[in-house]
């Protein structure tokens, strides 16, 4: 395989041996993605990779996939067609594996995929009845939470790609008066693939008015008046450099802007917000705890007498998903390490008036962590750029 793939293959086979189980099974997913760098959407065809504890991983796979897969330098591919019964050919690598079809399996701990289809599930289960199954999780979550320098670098770029949107959309000014929220999504959309980034990473959020006490709201036919806030949330993945595939890692960031003069009670809040993101960022450093992140952003909140209106968890990770561990909630004992990426988005909801998030990535750092998100965070238009902040 080609590295970095053989490497994440060999620190899987460890993990394998530290949680005590014998194969861990992939299909198109995240984790797929993240050992071999190959990318494809789950489908009704089987699509497996296994990796033993011990012994050459296996990919059974239909046949149209062949030269993409040889590409891939993968050991051992076992293709089939229309005319195979998949069963068999997975049948024969588990048996390959020594995890004997049939009895002979009990003691063994096969983890599958946490997005494995139900079907896929079924079959691995029927083969090995005697096994006892885990989720993929458990041995890849300690891998993936880290990020090494290539998904570093693919989540810069992401971030810069938001940057110049973020900066792009802020400029414009009163010509975003009048204008759908729908419109300006599909607008944000355009702009994030002329900046260098791929298809957004999520339906972009645009939320004026009483639209932006709803953190999802979806973009409809509302249009943009003068002096509402605007609660704009997008970003794009960028593929990373890694040697096979085309990994792609995303962008997140979310502004509060508005066009003329803000409602009563705006710019406060807005201030409170953007204090409580300031004190979450200024703590993540490695050793602190997840939870602890939380609870500075909510903490400030709170004291200015919004603590109800702040409605959801403060951030999560962002990595090869643009939501995966670590999850930055109440009660998460996990200390932060250094690689780990993850959003911190405060936000406080009114309902039946406004809404104001702010949302920057971070990446922690050996001695604290870098903002991958320097666009204004400001309400006003017209504000220059300020990393500091």
């Amino acid at each position: 395989m080609h590295p970095p793939f053989d490497a994440r293959i060999e620190a899987c086979r460890r993990r394998l041996e530290t949680v005590g189980a014998e194969l861990l099974v992939c299909f198109p997913s995240p984790n797929l993605t993240y050992l071999t760098g190959f990318v494809e959407s789950p489908a009704e065809r089987h699509f497996l990779l296994f990796v033993p504890r011990t012994g050459s991983p296996a990919v059974v796979a239909p046949a149209m996939y062949g030269a993409q897969l040889e590409s891939l330098g993968l050991p051992d591919v076992r293709l089939w067609d229309d005319e195979t019964d998949p069963l068999t050919v997975v049948e024969d690598v588990l048996e390959g594996m020594a995890l004997e079809t049939g009895d002979g399996t009990a003691g063994s701990t096969v983890l599958l995929d946490d997005r494995m289809w139900t079907t896929f599930n079924h079959d691995l289960r029927s083969l090995l009845p005697d096994a006892e199954f885990g989720l993929a999780s458990a041995a890849l979550e300690e891998l993936r939470i880290r990020k090494d320098e290539t998904e570093l670098a693919a989540l810069r770029r992401a971030g810069a790609v938001a940057d110049r949107v973020s900066l792009e959309i802020r400029s414009r000014g009163e010509a975003l008066v009048g204008t759908t929220e729908a419109e300006l999504a599909s607008e944000i959309d355009s702009l994030l693939a002329s900046e260098g980034g791929g298809e957004p990473a999520f339906e972009t959020i645009v939320a004026a008015g009483p639209n932006g006490a709803r953190p999802h709201h979806h973009p409809g036919d509302r249009e943009i008046e003068r002096g509402e806030p605007i609660v704009l949330d997008f970003g794009a993945f960028v593929e990373s450099d890694l040697e096979a595939g085309t990994a792609r890692y995303p962008g997140d960031q979310t502004r509060t802007i508005v066009v003329g003069e803000p409602p009563a009670e705006y710019e406060r809040v807005h201030e409170v917000v953007l204090e409580a993101q300031g004190a979450a960022v200024e703590a993540v450093e490695p050793g602190v705890e997840a939870g602890e992140i939380d609870r500075l952003a909510r903490s400030v909140i709170e004291e200015a007498g919004y603590g109800d209106a702040f409605v959801h968890r403060t951030g999560h990770g962002v990595g090869l998903e643009v939501h995966e561990p670590p999850y930055i909630t109440a009660g998460n004992d996990r200390e932060l390490e250094p690689g780990m990426v993850f959003s911190v988005e405060p936000g406080i909801y009114l309902e039946g008036k406004f809404g104001v998030r702010l949302e920057d990535l971070v990446v922690v750092t050996d001695e604290g962590c870098e903002r991958l998100n320097g666009s204004p965070r400001g309400w006003e238009s017209g504000e220059e750029v300020d990393r500091s902040q």
